[in-house]
């Protein structure tokens, strides 16, 4: 089944899940800008390292004007794992479903394996929300392997901000 291709300028989805420590990571929730990064699950070493880097640029997001939060198909409880293993400080949502997948137009990947993971999950995605809640930079990919450089993607939002740059392929 292909996804359906979330629109560059369209409002982003009401969607919520519950974090990790409390609350919900709700992207449409909020003032300013927020980036949201989806993620396969603790059993990918890929995203792991995505997310530990996401974390050491933290504080150039949020002098940057930037609120940024992950989320994933794990449960809680792997969640909390990767969290106390990692030591991640934004905000990781859990328990991604599948109608949540094809809400965001992600791709969708079965288990290899059970030493995988025991669900199916999401194929990695980037939201970046303007303080409309509308969709300005969005990529979504079908493999780990593929992922916007986040030093360049918070770059390429600074340069957004700066100079009011308008949501680009809309058509």
């Amino acid at each position: 089944m292909t996804p359906t291709k979330i629109a560059a300028g369209q409002a982003f989805p009401d969607l919520r899940w519950n974090a990790v420590g409390g609350g919900e990571v709700h992207p449409r929730e909020g003032a300013g800008w927020r980036a949201l990064v989806v993620y396969r699950g603790k059993h990918c070493p890929l995203c792991k390292s995505y997310l530990t880097t996401l974390n050491g640029l933290l504080d150039r997001f949020r002098s940057t004007g930037i609120t940024v939060a992950a989320v994933s198909a794990d449960p809680i409880e792997k969640a909390q794992a990767q969290i106390d293993e990692c030591g991640w400080k934004f905000p990781v949502g859990y328990g991604l479903t599948e109608q949540d997948m094809r809400t965001l137009g992600l791709y969708i990947s079965t288990p290899r394996s059970a030493e995988e993971t025991d669900r199916n999950f999401a194929e990695p995605g980037v939201f970046v929300l303007n303080p409309q809640g509308d969709v300005q930079i969005v990529d979504v990919s079908n493999a780990p392997f593929a992922r916007p450089d986040l030093s360049s993607l918070l770059d390429g939002i600074d340069f957004v901000i700066r100079k009011d740059y308008p949501v680009r392929g809309r058509a």
